[in-house]
């Protein structure tokens, strides 16, 4: 499985924009064939602030995502959207056990 965590600090004045993008996006890559999870979120200490969590069977289905016309018009307004650099990790998961609380 592969997993991915990416923040991006977004550029105030164009937030709301990134946010309808960013909707769109979620929408549209939960619906992929090989598709854990995928969600966005904003951080509760700056809402300027998207956090991505993205679950992927293997890597075929990480390199099918990044080729979807979704995540192209995504990655194409990134710049005019961010207000610095967005940070992005990529793990390598064997297994993965849910946790009672």
């Amino acid at each position: 499985m592969i997993v991915l965590h990416a923040t991006f600090p977004l550029d105030p004045a164009t937030r709301d924009e990134a946010l309808d993008l960013i909707e769109d996006l979620v929408e549209q890559s939960q619906q992929e064939d090989g598709m854990i999870d995928y969600r966005a979120a904003t951080d509760i200490a700056d809402p300027n602030v998207v956090r991505f969590f993205e679950q992927y069977e293997d890597a075929t289905a990480f390199e099918a995502h990044s080729q979807t016309d979704h995540f192209q018009r995504f990655e194409e307004r990134l710049p005019e959207l961010l207000a610095g650099e967005p940070e992005v990790l990529q793990f390598e998961v064997d297994s993965a056990t849910e946790l009672e609380l």
